[in-house]
């Protein structure tokens, strides 16, 4: 009997799927794909199809945002580690830090997750789930057509299992980098409205926090001083006077919570400006090309979120501002 290698499997899947795609300008695999990509991003990432795709935001994604902002950073380290251990050829280290899925799933994410599996791969949706959880994508990509000869070459169920679960798994690392995009675009809001309403740096809600609450101390001891307001603003403001300790909690709490909301629907800036640059056609490539390694049997080109290390650069100006106010005061 003739064995039919990997790169043979890869091939016809190739083929496979080209064969439904529109031909591209040049009429070659690639044109096809980029076509495809090109028709995916403009149905889902410009208006209004952004405005649809955030409606799943609205609900438990605003609390998942701040959690998934918390958890970049160290999702950042495993993939930074995993990289260090290929390298030096520490194949079993760096598969489980590769796999390890540390965000949150937002609704948002597993609209976007289902429409790649069903629109750019042609997996059939789950009967009964119009946006499937992981262990349903990984099961409707088992039972696909097109992924039959590549499961039956892995030779035992949890050889299949196993690739259908790094399938998922690239395509949840993809959408994961929609939370770094989303706290990037956030950082950019608050510098935005730190140097129009209190002329100073504030790349984060926390370097915000003290000029918000020195706004409403002084507000507050205006309105209530004894002589009228027009005397109190003239007072305090030869005389400051600066927030409480408790005032100024309260106020990151609040901040925190308003960049939850932003960080939560940011993909409406941000998802129409990355299809202007281009951003989210080179994102989309990289990870079919990492589907692609993925199925013909090798893992060394896992999907790189970049993304991820771009939004930690806020995170270190916000703590250099706010360590420099803290030695200044």
């Amino acid at each position: 009997m003739v064995q039919v290698g990997k790169p043979m499997l890869k091939a016809l899947y190739l083929r496979r799927r080209i064969a439904s795609e529109p031909a591209g300008a040049e009429g070659t695999a690639e044109g096809a794909r980029r076509a495809k990509v090109d028709a995916f991003v403009r149905r889902h990432f410009t208006w209004p199809g952004t405005l649809r795709l955030h409606g799943a935001a609205l609900g438990f994604d605003i609390l998942r945002a701040p959690i998934n902002v918390m958890l970049s950073p160290i999702l950042l380290l495993a993939r930074a580690g995993a990289w260090i251990c290929r390298k030096l050829r520490w194949g079993r280290a760096a598969d489980w830090l590769a796999d390890r899925r540390l965000l949150l799933r937002t609704a948002v994410s597993a609209r976007v997750e289902a429409a790649i599996l069903g629109e750019l791969l042609d997996v059939p949706p789950a009967p009964g789930k119009a946006i499937p959880d992981r262990a349903a994508m990984s099961r409707a990509i088992l039972a696909a057509p097109q992924f039959r000869a590549m499961i039956r070459s892995q030779g035992s169920v949890a050889g299949a299992q196993a690739l259908a679960d790094r399938i998922t798994g690239a395509i949840g690392d993809y959408t994961g980098t929609r939370s770094s995009i989303a706290e990037f675009t956030t950082g950019l809001v608050t510098l935005a409205i730190g140097a129009i309403v209190f002329q100073a740096l504030t790349p984060g809600m926390i370097s915000m926090a003290p000029g918000v609450a020195g706004a409403v101390s002084r507000g507050t001891a205006v309105a209530e001083f004894p002589l009228g307001a027009t005397l109190g603003g003239v007072w305090y403001g030869v005389f400051a006077v600066g927030p409480s300790p408790a005032l100024i909690v309260a106020t990151v709490a609040g901040l925190m919570l308003l960049g939850s909301v932003i960080a939560a629907f940011a993909g409406v800036i941000a998802d129409p400006v990355q299809v202007r640059l281009g951003i989210h056609r080179r994102r989309l490539m990289r990870l079919l090309d990492t589907l692609d390694a993925e199925i013909g049997g090798s893992r060394d080109r896992p999907f790189a979120a970049r993304e991820h290390a771009l939004a930690r650069v806020f995170d270190l100006w916000d703590a250099a501002v706010s360590v420099f106010r803290a030695f200044r005061g």
